[in-house]
């Protein structure tokens, strides 16, 4: 088989992980399966995402990869996978790394094959740009030390919100000690970019479920983003038969991980607009509007707090707003960056307001 036929079969297999949210990440293929444009360190970078072997002896009924499959085998060995990217990265202008591996034998083993790879694309070819380095669950110590020398951002996919689901879909990951502890290790390490992790969203768990992990995640792991991934059953693995998550779902969770990191909204806050656990599929912000005000703030009497929470209203234009911008017409508001139509229904400008969407 030859290097470009390895790209195509391992860039697909690589494609279950993300390297940004899944409505960001963009495939950009060029014929090779894995090449996407995807956003860190406030960056957009032209990803060369792939998996360095995709033969794996984990059993996760999920993954197309695990054990068991049936599959076009393929693997990288470290120098033709560092000729391949230092190609790319010449004529297709790929300017970053997202390296991850099946687990063939053991953690280790497929580590060093990548580490060798990554320290290759480093030291023989002097490639300064991005590297994402993919943790494998059980990986020792020093091998994860040696990775963090060479990369910007590091992950160790954690994939269900706690052991128990962990253990209905694997029975070869510790959750706590496979994945969580390698966590803390990197969180020590302290990386440039730092650690993000990913979630598989499927009928195991609830929206509640997912939020308390995602609570833990950023307060005691200080990731920099949780990646969520609507389950999607795969042909030939035991979950073939298995229905696919709505990805409204996925998106609904994005937008919570949105309110919360920039708006800084408190995680309790949505406890009050699920239902048996799961968020509402309407817009998330939108839905808690509607459970808070009872009626239309003034918009040049209200505080930071009650800005943002307004449909339409983000950080930027509730500062302008709260530094003095006074608001005398809808189209003021459209000046500042807000969108009108959304925040009509919640504000009150000059004594006048729109009925809001209760009252209808």
């Amino acid at each position: 088989m030859n290097t470009f036929e390895k790209a195509r079969i391992l860039g697909e297999a690589g494609g279950y992980d993300s390297c940004g949210p899944k409505m960001c990440e963009v495939n950009v293929r060029e014929g090779l399966g894995g090449i996407y444009y995807a956003k860190a360190e406030h960056k957009t970078y032209r990803i060369f995402k792939t998996l360095m072997e995709n033969n794996c002896s984990f059993d996760c009924k999920y993954c197309a990869n695990a054990a068991g499959c049936k599959k076009n085998k393929a693997a990288y060995e470290p120098e033709e996978l560092a000729k391949l990217f230092m190609h790319l990265n010449k004529n297709l202008a790929v300017d970053g790394l997202f390296l991850s591996s099946a687990v063939s034998g053991n953690p280790d083993r497929a580590t060093e094959k990548m580490l060798e790879s990554v320290r290759l694309v480093r030291h023989k070819y002097g490639f300064k740009g991005y590297v994402h380095f993919k943790v494998l669950p059980g990986t020792s110590y020093e091998l994860v030390k040696q990775a963090s020398e060479m990369s910007n951002r590091m992950s160790v996919n954690i994939e269900t919100p706690n052991k128990t689901i962990m253990s209905e879909l694997s029975s070869c990951k510790d959750y706590k000690i496979d994945i969580l502890k390698r966590q803390a290790w990197i969180l020590k390490m302290n990386l440039r970019s730092g650690q993000t992790t990913q979630m598989i969203l499927n009928c195991l768990s609830t929206d509640k479920d997912v939020l308390k992990m995602m609570k833990w995640e950023y307060e005691q792991i200080k990731i920099k983003r949780m990646y969520f991934s609507a389950f999607r059953p795969v042909k030939g693995t035991l979950l073939e038969n298995e229905k696919a998550e709505p990805e409204i779902r996925q998106n609904r969770l994005y937008n919570v991980d949105f309110l919360i990191r920039d708006y800084h909204f408190n995680f309790k806050d949505f406890n009050q607009v699920m239902n048996e656990g799961m968020l509402p599929r309407e817009d998330p912000k939108l839905a808690l509007a509607k459970a808070t005000f009872d009626k239309p703030i003034d918009i040049n009497e209200a505080s930071y707090e009650e800005l943002i929470r307004i449909p339409g209203i983000g950080p930027t234009t509730a500062k302008k707003i709260i530094q003095g911008n006074k608001i005398k017409k809808y189209e003021d508001l459209h000046k500042l960056g807000g969108w009108i139509n959304r925040a009509k229904p919640f504000i009150e400008i000059e004594g006048k307001r729109q009925k809001m969407l209760m009252e209808y």
